[in-house]
């Protein structure tokens, strides 16, 4: 089975989230962003466990800071 594109909302239909999803839990790339459209957080998932690089970015949507995860 091949994962499946999943976007969650922002009450006021902004993208507030995307990436994908398989067998119902987050997997591979998922990204998410603010009301104004900047990216706020994004990395990789497998079976729903954050793994590997994570970026958080500032307001403007730069990088601020990067994580690794196991």
């Amino acid at each position: 089975m091949r994962p499946k594109k999943h976007i969650h909302y922002h009450k006021d239909g902004s993208i507030w989230a995307k990436g994908e999803m398989l067998n119902g839990k987050m997997e591979g790339f998922w990204v998410w962003f603010r009301k104004s459209g900047t990216k706020m957080r994004s990395g990789h998932f497998k079976k729903d466990k954050h793994v590997g690089e994570w970026t958080t970015y500032d307001q403007k949507g730069k990088v601020y800071k990067v994580t690794q995860k196991k």
